[in-house]
């Protein structure tokens, strides 16, 4: 047996134990909250923390999973390489090791399965392929190896390969690669200026087909599946966030009419959506309501040929320049739940800084952000705007929340490959960095420390990585995966976030100084754990669907 033989043996006994830990925290939490007061909604609150936990345990032993997947696949295609390896043995080291010991699920919260199951914690941590992946797993010896190899491909950014299972999503990849890396030092001076990205560069996009990516061939889209959305969205949002994210709202959008559309609808709406000439945003959040949508106020009133909207939106993203609202409304005033609410496609005329919403019934403005810019944010007041019959999604009132969750999955797929692109970016950042900046008369690379953060920087980049192209591969399959999408955007967003604190730390004093790249990815990480619902909102997801399951 060779060595690599060796290690994935190893680390697939190691799984099954963490699969077996994870199958007891899950008996131990419906004991808990069998016996906790109140209905299992009230339960579940009373005993969020430990669930949530629990949400991310199993989202750690899925990760492993696809981890040990991706190593399969390339040992199968004679390319799991030295650097692939280590990555591979770093991962199921660090990840077993906080399994057993404490897993972060933010800066200040961590969970520990021996609240829940201690003898569960404690037969997991004396199982001797965990035991030794803890102890040989991660090392500083492999640590700095892995820097080492990190450093040889930086040049020509060989940094793992990502086992894409259509050769095409390479070239894909290497294109859209292209394309981040002309417009990276643009991308900042739009993000200081908050500029919106120009409009040449978004034709440029629809030229490439960023925005028909998915959709059907039928209304001018390249019918490609998930897998390549997040190829393409990953590379984009290495290069900037606000390029990775240009497709969003889009592919809301466009999932929403092709699932949903009447036939006058997609003939209207896709075609010019697939091409770029049409930009839609999203409209659903409210100032007092965000992932309660249950609780949306703004209204649809019915009139003459249409409907009158009354109310108010806010953190609508590309708002402005937008053509189209994928909007969210109550239409049945008597009906205070899901069941009241309807989407309309309300078009509308594109803005300008000095007039963002130029349409009669309609008012709004920017609302100053830290980051994610060159789309814009806004809030919105809606005074009898009007849209047609026509505009009702579907031509029936009363389907737009069960329309909307149709669209979620792909939509936080998509946030996840954004988040795992901007992971990319802050740990590039942090490596070209610590290769070029000299102290005591070397690279600050050779510092163990600094070495030891951009290691861990890029296993956990491929390793939410390897978790959202599950995602996808999932929902290419057309199978449930909202579990897997929500462990996807979870993982990757904290990632993300982690990548650029360090890489941050790595710049020193000069990452906190606004010509400096990192600066502008730390803002735009921070929004990743917030947006297409929230870190505690993914965590209840998945727990929800695991207890369920």
């Amino acid at each position: 047996m060779t060595d690599t033989d060796a290690l994935l043996a190893r680390c697939g006994r190691a799984q099954r134990a963490a699969e077996t830990l994870l199958q007891q925290l899950l008996t131990a939490l419906r004991t808990v909250l069998r016996d906790t007061p109140g209905n299992e909604s009230a339960a579940l609150q009373a005993e969020q923390a430990r669930a949530h936990g629990v949400a991310w345990a199993a989202t750690y032993v899925r990760a492993l999973q696809q981890m040990m997947a991706w190593a399969q696949r390339l040992q199968a295609a004679g390319r799991l390489g030295e650097l692939e390896r280590l990555l591979l043995q770093a991962a199921y080291g660090e990840y077993l090791a906080q399994l057993a010991g404490g897993l972060p699920m933010s800066q200040g919260e961590i969970f520990r399965g021996d609240t829940l199951d201690a003898g569960a914690v404690a037969a997991f941590s004396a199982d001797a392929d965990v035991q030794h992946l803890r102890a040989d797993g991660f090392t500083p010896p492999l640590r700095q190896r892995i820097a080492a190899l990190l450093a040889e491909g930086a040049a020509t950014r060989r940094f793992g390969d990502p086992a894409y299972d259509d050769p095409t999503l390479y070239q894909v990849s290497e294109q859209f690669a292209r394309f981040a890396d002309d417009h990276a030092e643009a991308a900042h001076r739009w993000h200081l200026g908050n500029d919106l990205i120009p409009d040449a560069v978004i034709a440029e996009m629809a030229r490439l087909g960023v925005f028909g990516l998915t959709m059907a061939e039928a209304w001018g889209g390249a019918g490609m599946g998930k897998s390549a959305m997040c190829v393409v969205t990953e590379e984009l949002a290495r290069g900037y966030i606000g390029l990775g994210s240009l497709g969003t709202r889009t592919e809301i959008a466009a999932e929403l009419i092709e699932r949903n559309g009447t036939p006058d609808q997609k003939v209207r709406l896709l075609p010019g959506i697939a091409s770029g000439a049409i930009i839609p945003t999203a409209s659903f959040t409210e100032p007092d309501v965000g992932s309660d949508l249950g609780s949306i106020r703004t209204r649809a009133e019915k009139v003459d040929g249409g409907w009158r909207i009354h109310g108010n939106k806010t953190w609508t993203t590309h708002g402005a320049r937008s053509d189209l609202m994928t909007l969210m409304v109550r239409t049945d005033p008597a009906e205070r739940g899901y069941k009241g609410l309807s989407m309309m496609l309300a078009e509308k005329p594109r803005g300008s800084d000095a007039n963002p919403f130029p349409a009669e019934g309609m008012r709004g403005g920017e609302i100053q952000v830290l980051g994610y810019r060159g789309m814009k944010e806004y809030e919105i007041a809606f005074d009898g705007f009007f849209v047609p019959d026509a505009a009702l999604l579907g031509g029936q009132p009363g389907q737009g929340f069960k329309q909307l969750m149709q669209t979620f999955e792909s939509a936080r797929i998509q946030t996840a490959a954004r988040a795992v692109g901007v992971a990319q970016n802050a740990f590039e950042l942090g490596l070209a960095y610590a290769q070029q900046r000299l102290q005591f008369g070397q690279p600050i690379l050779a510092f163990p420390r600094v070495a030891d953060k951009l290691a861990w920087m890029a296993v956990e980049t491929m390793v939410a990585r390897q978790l959202t192209l599950f995602a996808a591969r999932e929902k290419d399959a057309q199978r449930r995966c909202d579990i897997e999408a929500g462990m996807a955007k979870l993982l990757a967003a904290r990632v993300a976030w982690a990548n650029a604190d360090n890489a941050v730390q790595v710049h020193g004093g000069n990452g906190y100084a606004v010509e400096y790249r990192i600066s502008r990815v730390l803002c735009d990480a921070r929004i990743l754990n917030v947006f297409e619902g929230a870190a505690e909102i993914q965590a209840n997801i998945v727990i929800r669907g695991l207890l369920a399951g």
